[in-house]
């Protein structure tokens, strides 16, 4: 007989913080699709005013957000210890995003998102579902 648990663990958690709604829809339905369960959220302060945040397998943050950008949302994460993997996402990175978004050890991946590119550095970071493609 299945746990109630066994759904949640066999799906990692991903989650998307970008205030673009339709960005948010749009990644949730590709994550989803790619057996991934998705959790969005429209501001960095919403994911961490979300205790939930520390069951994540990965973050994808959008580094140009309404109060704390991308890299202060992944800053706050590693001062609570949460250690996920994050992907930020970014159209036309400066070189000092670059260079921050390096010493945190987050890769960019760049807007607009073509093709699989975000979904397959996902399955990289996560480590969990085979390529379907």
């Amino acid at each position: 007989m299945m746990s109630r648990l066994e759904p949640v663990l066999a799906n990692p958690v991903i989650v998307v913080v970008d205030d673009d709604a339709a960005v948010r829809g749009s990644l949730k339905f590709a994550l989803e699709i790619e057996g991934f369960a998705v959790r969005t959220y429209p501001k960095g302060a919403d994911l961490l005013g979300d205790l939930r945040r520390a069951d994540c397998a990965c973050f994808i943050i959008d580094q140009k957000l309404p109060g704390m950008n991308g890299l202060d949302v992944v800053a706050e994460l590693r001062k609570e210890h949460i250690a996920a993997p994050v992907i930020l996402i970014t159209s036309h990175p400066n070189n000092v995003v670059q260079q921050q978004a390096a010493q945190a050890g987050v890769p960019i991946v760049e807007k607009p998102l073509l093709g699989n590119t975000l979904i397959d550095r996902v399955r990289d970071v996560v480590g969990r579902l085979p390529s379907t493609h």
